[in-house]
Parts: structure tokens; C-alpha cells; sequence
């Protein structure tokens, strides 16, 4: 093992982190209604735990309302509970085919707590990264400890895993500051 593929398997990994947290943060309410809200929402379909996305087709006609069309009208109920027990702040309707699901405009009280969720998320992801670093680091000191590399190919390896860390935990501030940008403004 070499300096190079540590640091050619530490850059995918917190990649992934950072994918990881575009999908999280694709999940938190912005006032509008997107399909990604309801993407958390599992329902038991005949006793198994199926994603809401993998038995009915979700659509947003306007921008404050969300429908959801299960494949399989027996389950309507089953969905609507799913919704309901998601604890997304939603109140689903039902005419007996579809469940509409209007999006509340959110208040100021509910905007900050959507913005400090947004910074929680921020927060593991990047604790996420510096755990990727962490093991990167241990790798290197490991291998310089059993004579693979040198101390300067070390230390070049801990610099370039610091300066991807960096990078990784930079893009991970500049997408909660743009989501909490998007959260506040009315």
C-alpha cells in the first residue's frame, strides 16, 4: 500500500459523506412542496417495510401540494398512515384514489427549527469527514511505523489528506449556509 492509493481511497469516501448530506438535506422542508419530502416515509405493505417511493407515484401539481397515487388502492389507508406517522408536518386528505398533501406556508418559529436541524445534519457530516481523515491518518501512521513509507512520504500524505478534509468540510458549510439561506427567506 502506497501514500497515493490512501489518498485515492480517502477522497471517494468523503465524497460519499457529502453525497450523503445533499440527500439529507433534500429532505428538510423549504416551504415548497418537493418530491424529496416524502422520501423518509416507509409503509408497511403487507407486512413488510416498503419506501412510500417504491409503491405509489408521487406528484406536485402546484407548488404548496404534493399527491400520492398508490399502485395498489387497497393500501391508500396504509399510505396515509405512513405520512401521518413520518411526523413530517403534514396533513394528508384522501378522495378515495388519491392522497393530497398541502403544504402549510411555515412560520418564523418553524423556519429557525428547519434551520437548526439543517445545522445538526451539517454537524455529523462533518464529524462524518473527520472520522474518514481520522482512519487515513492512522493507515499512514501505520505504514510509516512498519517501514512502507517514509517520514516525508507521511507527512505529504497527512497534508493532502488535511487539505481533502478541508475541501470536503468547506462544501459540506457552503450547502447547510445556502439551505438555511433558503429556509429564512420568505
Amino acid at each position: 500500500m502506497s501514500v497515493d492509493s490512501v489518498l485515492k481511497d480517502t477522497a471517494p469516501k468523503m465524497e460519499s459523506v457529502v453525497e450523503d448530506f445533499k440527500r439529507k438535506l433534500s429532505n428538510v422542508r423549504t416551504g415548497r412542496a418537493t418530491v424529496g419530502l416524502l422520501d423518509t416515509v416507509v409503509v408497511d405493505y403487507y407486512g413488510s417495510p416498503t419506501p412510500l417511493n417504491q409503491m405509489a407515484s408521487v406528484a406536485v401539481p402546484e407548488p404548496q401540494m404534493l399527491t400520492v397515487q398508490p399502485w395498489d388502492i387497497s393500501q391508500l389507508g396504509a399510505v396515509e398512515k405512513a405520512i401521518i406517522s413520518a411526523n413530517l408536518g403534514l396533513n394528508p386528505s384522501n378522495d378515495g384514489k388519491v392522497i393530497r398533501l398541502p403544504i402549510p406556508p411555515l412560520n418564523e418559529e418553524r423556519r429557525k427549527q428547519l434551520a437548526k436541524q439543517v445545522g445538526e445534519i451539517a454537524e455529523e457530516h462533518r464529524v462524518a469527514v473527520r472520522n474518514v481523515r481520522h482512519h487515513s491518518n492512522d493507515v499512514l501512521k501505520k505504514m510509516l511505523k512498519d517501514k512502507e513509507v517514509s517520514e516525508d512520504d507521511e507527512r505529504f500524505g497527512l497534508d493532502e489528506v488535511q487539505k481533502l478534509t478541508n475541501k470536503y468540510i468547506a462544501t459540506i458549510d457552503e450547502l447547510a449556509k445556502n439551505k438555511e439561506h433558503e429556509i429564512m427567506s420568505v
